[in-house]
This record gives C-alpha cells, structure tokens and sequence, in this order.
C-alpha cells in the first residue's frame, strides 16, 4: 500500500512539473509573439519595408525603387482608383464659376477640390476656382502670333529669383541661341503672399523689358507647382497650339539647348506627335513616410507603384501633349508632386514616355563640369545664377574642341600635381 502511495504521489508530482514546464513553453512562445509583432510595427511605422522610404532620404529622388513592373497595363491598372469612375457633371453655374457642382459629392478619385492636403499643403483651398481660372497677373498672348518657334522653354520659377532668370536669359534661354531655329521663353510665376508691392512693380517692368513672364494668381508654393505646371500647359494649348515642342524645366538647371535641339527633336525631321521624353522614373513607389517632403498620404494616391513618369527637372513634349494632359487633368484628383501627376495623365491618355537616345541625356542631379561631359548632355541640376553663367561662357569658348580641349585640361591638371 505504501509503495502504491509512493508511486501515486510520484506520479502526481510528475505531472505538475511537465504541466509548469509546458506554461513556462507558452508563455515564452507567446512573448516572442508579442516582440516579433511589435517589431513589425516599429518597422512598418517607420517605413524602412522594401519598396517604402529608407532611413536616409534620398535628396535627388522623392519616390522609392520598388520591384519593376513587366507589363505597361499594369501601371494602369494600379491607377483605377484614381479615375475610375467619371466626374459628376457640372450645372452651368458651377461650370461658369469654375467649381464642381457641389450638390453632388465628389466621387473617389475624381477631381473635387475638397481634395487637399492640409493647411500647409492644399492644392485648392474649399470653393477656390479650378486651374483653368486663374486669374493672368501677367500675360504674353502674342509670344507665337509675332514668330512660329519650334521650341518653347516653360521655365518654372519663384518671383523672387530675379537673378536666376537673368542668367537664363545670358545662357541657355537666350532667343537667339539656335541660328535658323526660333526658340521662345516663358518664365512660370505664381503669386505669393509675402511679394511686396516693390517686387511685384519690379516683376512687372521685368516683364515689360523681356516679354517672358507668364504670372497668375494662385499660390507659388512647393505644393502647387502641379498648378503651376498645368498652368503653362493650359497657356502653351491656348496661345501656342501650333508649336512642336516644349521642354518644362526648372530655374536651377543647366540645359544644353543646342544639343536638345540639333540631336533629339532634329528640326529637319517632321514633328512628332504624342512624344514624351527625359529621365525616366519607372517602378517607384510613393513615400509613405509622414516627415519626409514628399510624404503622399494613401488615401490621396492608394496605389502601391506610380507609372513611369518623368523627373520634373527637365522633360520634353510634343506640343500637341500640352492640350491633351491639360484636358484629361481635369478628371484626375489632383497631387502635389507634379511630375509623378503628369506621368499619371500620360497613363490615362495611354501614352508611354520614349527613353532618351542614352540614359546620360537627361539628370536629375549635379553633373560634375567638364566641357566634353556638357557638350553631350541636356540637363543638369542645382546651378546658382554665376555658376550656370560661369560653366556656360566656358562651355561656348570650347564648343568646336570640347572634347580635345577637355582632356588637354586634364593632362595639365594631372602633370601640375605632379610637380608639385
């Protein structure tokens, strides 16, 4: 009996060790649960997952490389929500005041201008007219009545860069630069808050010297250069619907315009239609990050990938595109990054931007000097007023011999450290 017992009690205790051992096992795999979970939205929170912003911003591209899209149907696939369904239409009051018509509520995806990104990022304030009327500051209806350019420079700038347009005007956005091809000059402005009478008499008397200054009264903002681009898009349709080409670009680049001219549209060629080139952006996916600049919330763009777009700083068209994207914006919820939004217009009309003859063409970023480097390139960014007019006379000293004259520079270089 007592053995019995013995065995008994044994056993019992037996038991109440494996089952304290097997609570000890859950509880342990339960609380890596909770560590691998919280992880995750640590993680997840501060976007560094493939395919989002990384720790580091990159200063030259606002998006995130994600996985390549194989099919171009996909891009617009992913966009459905964009413009899915057709906007509501317009009674002729609303269509005359320039608003949608607000007895109907705007559709997702679908131009409203209760679309907006916050106080300090609104694209429409509540009731503001819709882009196409903006009241012109300044206008230059003539610019193509007085001659038929083949080429218009729609150049995005503040209104307080004075000197930055005066460089442009001694450099690559000079008139006269392409003998037998006519170029005209347009300077993009909006409005800004803080513009003193003394500016804005100054911008005025600018424009009275130059003719061109295209100013209109919506805000000159980072988050309304989309406005700002459509704007000149809308003005190219109205005043210039014959042109050929047009290059948006920005007033902190250095542009070869000869070399635009004579190795990538040809003059000599017919014009093409439904043409769109520069650096192109493909596969990115939008920064879901809330401190980063180019922060796009998912309910203002929901799609995980952007179509290919091209990078803002420098992209060409043909001239019939500026009317086409300018009408079909009008369906399509408006975002403040305004390359990505032309690239979302590109993919609503169905038309795929053309790579460049080589991917060196275009820059998006600060291209070190050297003539022979200048001499077969288009576009490089982050130049001050005296640099761009500095590497630009240097540039046109050594046009014939860039190359040769280039590689004397650095055999020179090379033997004077040498010596010393």
């Amino acid at each position: 009996m007592l053995q019995r017992r013995r065995r008994h009690c044994c056993f019992a205790k037996m038991t109440w060790n494996a089952k304290r051992s097997l609570f000890r096992t859950h509880l342990i795999g339960l609380l890596s649960l909770v560590v691998l979970f919280a992880t995750f939205l640590f993680f997840h929170h501060h976007d560094w997952l493939p395919g989002r912003a990384g720790f580091k911003e990159n200063p030259v591209a606002y998006t995130t490389r994600g996985f390549r899209s194989t099919r171009s149907d996909a891009n617009h696939s992913s966009l459905r929500s964009i413009w899915k369904e057709a906007a509501a239409p317009q009674t002729p009051r609303a269509q005359a005041a320039g608003g949608s018509n607000r007895s109907e509520p705007s559709a997702p995806g679908v131009t409203g201008l209760e679309n907006t990104l916050g106080a300090n990022g609104s694209l429409y304030d509540a009731g503001r007219p819709g882009p196409p009327h903006f009241r012109y500051i300044i206008n230059e209806p003539a610019k193509c009545r007085e001659k038929s350019p083949f080429l218009i420079l729609l150049i995005a700038a503040e209104p307080g860069q004075v000197e930055a347009r005066q460089a442009i005007r001694q450099t690559w956005g000079n008139e006269s630069l392409a003998p037998g091809v006519q170029i005209a000059r347009v300077f993009l402005l909006g409005f800004s808050a803080k513009l003193s009478g003394h500016l804005q008499r100054a911008i005025r008397e600018e424009s009275r010297h130059h003719h061109d200054i295209v100013q209109q009264e919506y805000l000159d903002t980072y988050y309304n250069l989309t406005i700002k681009t459509l704007m000149g898009m809308n003005w190219v349709a109205t005043y210039c619907p014959r042109i050929p080409y047009v290059m948006k670009t920005d007033s902190d680049m250095f542009v070869n315009t000869e070399y635009l001219i004579h190795k990538l549209l040809k003059p000599d060629l017919p014009p093409r239609r439904n043409y769109f080139t520069g650096y192109l952006m493909r596969g990115y996916a939008p920064n879901r990050n809330k401190d980063s600049k180019w922060y796009m919330p998912p309910d203002l763009y929901p799609s995980e990938r952007y179509p290919v777009f091209c990078s803002g700083t420098g992209y060409v068209f043909s001239g019939d595109l500026a009317a086409k994207i300018f009408r079909v914006s009008l369906g399509i919820r408006r975002l403040h990054l305004e390359d990505v939004y032309v690239g979302i217009c590109l993919a609503k009309l169905r038309i795929d931007p053309v790579p460049p003859p080589n991917e060196f063409v275009f820059n998006h970023w600060r291209v070190s000097y050297s003539s022979c480097k200048y001499s077969h390139l288009i576009t490089s960014h982050q130049f001050q007023p005296s640099e761009l007019i500095k590497y630009w006379n240097h540039l046109r000293q050594n046009k014939h011999n860039a190359c040769a004259n280039a590689a004397k520079e650095k055999a020179g270089r090379y033997r004077h450290r040498r010596l010393h």
